[in-house]
């Protein structure tokens, strides 16, 4: 791996810690306000529709100009969500702004690792992607954690304002909101210094008509193939089960640990070290050609989930989520990788990941929506997690049945 590639790392892993710093400042806004719980899920939703409504399009885009220009214009168009936020509009129309440079970043970011590697390198390179990825996590929700509690956030207010100038940052999700655009501005400088590489696939057409029409065929081309198929099946359920599982952390820590908000976002860093540890066994012991053979992980991830409901502990519960998160990054890792290398073998680096988001985000909005309507119809946080692991564990076994042995049909 060279200096490019690191170039690359430390771009997406200063995006990925203000995304995800982001979150929970924007939640501490929302309860600012006073909005009900249930629109929290929504705040979410708002991020990731854009996922769903623009990728017929952010993968012709991604494939049309260089990844590190893409990946320049997503971050500044994340600033802009984030100032918005700050001058007063809704924090659900602002993060939604947020979300559309996310949905325009992302197949740039992983587009570029099969432009810019061999094959054979991939599960290292994503290993690495999703293991900064996961510090990124970590860091943002420890960091968007401190920032919004009142004991760190009190100090730093009373000198933030310029003497004579009112800066309109009062209070502290405002604070951690500022300083997470400082951290999008290094992101965007650091994108101008990733290498250009030769386009690939580059879009024939950029008539929206024409682009529909190409995604819909990139759709069915990557479900109908036996390899992408179980792989795109496995990873769309699974960042649909973990976004909502962050969530579910938030509420369980408040009721089963008594923790505040603050104390809930920094345990969610805990999952995110599990991730990590998964991601960097994945790397070292399955090789891609073997990666179906990770889904049984994925059936066991989902009773373990139910653990949760006993636990009262709060060594016992950090045990708990490091454990979740160590198999889900275990059984992903392999997945993420085997769709993306079918995905460039058959369409182009970015219109694959472009359809990946698609389903991905898909799954993301329609769980967020049943959980926000749980969370509206005031059910119990430990029916909410009898939910989520009997269905994860559920579906898991029923892909597992029926294309457990897709890899077998299918040629690397």
């Amino acid at each position: 791996m060279n200096l490019g590639f690191y170039t690359i790392l430390a771009a997406q892993f200063l995006s990925a810690l203000a995304d995800n710093a982001l979150l929970f400042a924007a939640i501490a806004l929302l309860k600012g306000l006073h909005a009900p719980a249930w629109h929290t899920p929504v705040l979410q939703e708002a991020f990731i529709f854009s996922y769903i409504v623009l990728a017929p399009f952010v993968g012709a885009f991604a494939d049309s100009l260089p990844k590190g220009r893409v990946m320049f214009v997503s971050n500044n168009i994340k600033i802009f969500g984030c100032v918005a936020m700050l001058f007063g509009l809704n924090p659900l129309i602002a993060y939604g702004f947020v979300g559309l440079g996310a949905a325009a970043y992302s197949p740039a970011k992983y587009g570029i690792l099969t432009e810019y590697l061999p094959p054979e390198k991939l599960v290292l390179a994503n290993s690495w992607m999703e293991g900064l990825t996961v510090l990124a996590i970590v860091l943002g929700a420890i960091i968007g954690g401190v920032l919004i509690s009142p004991t760190i956030a009190d100090p730093m207010l009373q000198w933030w304002d310029i003497p004579a100038i009112d800066t309109g940052i009062d209070t502290p999700p405002e604070l951690a909101i500022a300083i997470i655009v400082m951290i999008y501005i290094a992101a965007a400088a650091i994108n101008l210094y990733i290498p250009r590489v030769a386009l690939d696939h580059k879009p024939l057409s950029r008539n929206p008509v024409f682009l529909l029409g190409e995604f819909w065929h990139n759709f069915k081309l990557l479900w109908k193939d036996p390899l992408g198929r179980v792989s795109l099946a496995v990873t769309t359920l699974f960042w649909g089960t973990g976004a909502t599982l962050r969530l579910i952390v938030l509420g369980w820590a408040a009721i089963a640990l008594h923790y505040d908000f603050a104390s809930a976002a920094k345990l969610t860093a805990w999952v995110a070290v599990g991730i990590a540890i998964g991601a960097v066994l994945a790397a070292k012991f399955v090789r891609l050609e073997h990666s179906v053979k990770v889904l049984p992980i994925g059936i066991a991830m989902g009773l373990v989930v139910l653990i949760m409901i006993p636990v009262t502990n709060s060594t016992l519960a950090i045990l708990l989520l490091i454990t979740i998160g160590a198999m889900g990054g275990y059984f992903v890792v392999p997945m993420n990788a085997l769709l993306q290398h079918r995905g460039h073998l058959l369409m182009g680096a970015g219109s694959s990941i472009a359809v990946q988001n698609f389903n991905e985000n898909l799954s993301i909005f329609a769980m967020l929506a049943l959980y926000a309507m749980m969370a509206k119809l005031d059910l119990s946080i430990y029916i909410i997690i009898t939910v989520f692991g009997l269905m994860l564990s559920g579906i898991m076994t029923v892909l597992y049945k029926r294309h457990g042995h897709d890899q077998d049909s299918g040629k690397i």
